[in-house]
C-alpha cells in the first residue's frame, strides 16, 4: 500500500512539473523577443537627434527640418564633381518651398580635394554657384574621426536601412519626412535624376 501511494505521488509531482515547465516556456520565449525589440528600437535614430555647427560657426539643429524631406551631401571645391554644386542649387531652388532641403557638408577625405577652410569654401561655393542652401562646416566623412550623423547615415544600427560607406565627393543620402535614411545615392549620379525628382515629388 506504501509502495502505492508514493507511486501515485511520484506521477502526480511530475506532472505538475511538466505542466508547470510549458506554461512558463512562453512567457520566457515572449519576453526575450519583447526585450529584444525594445533594444532595436533604442538603437534606431533619427537625424532628428542631431545638432551641428553651420559654415558660419552658428549652431543647426536638425530637428528645425521636421517635415521636410532631406537630402545630405558631402562637398568638395576641387572634385571633378564639383559642378553637381550647380544642379544641387538649382533643386533647391525649385523644391525649398515644398518641404525639401539640401544640406552640404565640405569634406577633405578624398585626396585632398576640399582643402580651404569655412570661410574660402562658402566664398567658393556663393561666387562659383550662387549657393544658398544650407552648407554647414568642414567635417570629416569616414575614417575615426567621422562625424556622428555620418556614423548614423552609414551605419544600419544607427539608421536602421544599411551600412554604407561614403565612395567619394557628393555621395548622397536621402531622409524622409519622419527624419529615417530612406535611400543611398552614389556620387556619380546628378542630383536632379530621375530617381531623385519622383523621390521628391512623391507624397511617402
Amino acid at each position: 500500500m506504501k509502495q502505492l501511494l508514493s507511486f501515485v505521488l511520484l506521477i502526480f509531482v511530475a506532472t505538475s512539473c511538466n505542466v508547470t515547465s510549458k506554461s512558463a516556456a512562453p512567457t520566457a520565449i515572449a519576453s526575450s523577443e519583447a526585450t529584444s525589440a525594445t533594444t532595436d528600437a533604442v538603437a534606431i535614430k533619427t537625424i532628428f537627434e542631431f545638432k551641428v555647427t553651420d559654415i558660419k560657426n552658428t549652431e543647426f539643429d536638425f530637428a528645425s527640418l521636421k517635415g521636410k524631406k532631406i537630402m545630405v551631401v558631402n562637398t568638395a571645391s576641387e572634385c571633378g564633381l564639383t559642378p553637381q554644386y550647380e544642379q544641387l542649387q538649382a533643386l533647391y531652388e525649385k523644391y525649398k518651398d515644398q518641404n525639401f532641403v539640401i544640406i552640404g557638408f565640405p569634406a577633405n577625405n578624398f585626396m585632398g580635394q576640399e582643402p580651404g577652410n569655412n570661410e574660402e569654401i562658402a566664398t567658393f561655393c556663393k561666387a562659383n554657384y550662387g549657393v544658398t542652401f544650407p552648407m554647414m562646416s568642414k567635417i570629416s566623412v569616414k575614417g575615426k574621426d567621422m562625424h556622428p550623423v555620418y556614423q548614423f547615415l552609414t551605419q544600419k544600427s544607427q539608421n536602421g536601412l544599411e551600412d554604407s560607406e561614403v565612395q567619394w565627393n557628393f555621395q548622397k543620402y536621402l531622409i524622409g519626412t519622419d527624419g529615417k535614411l530612406v535611400r543611398v545615392v552614389s556620387p556619380k549620379t546628378l542630383p536632379n535624376d530621375a530617381s531623385i525628382i519622383s523621390w521628391i515629388e512623391s507624397k511617402d
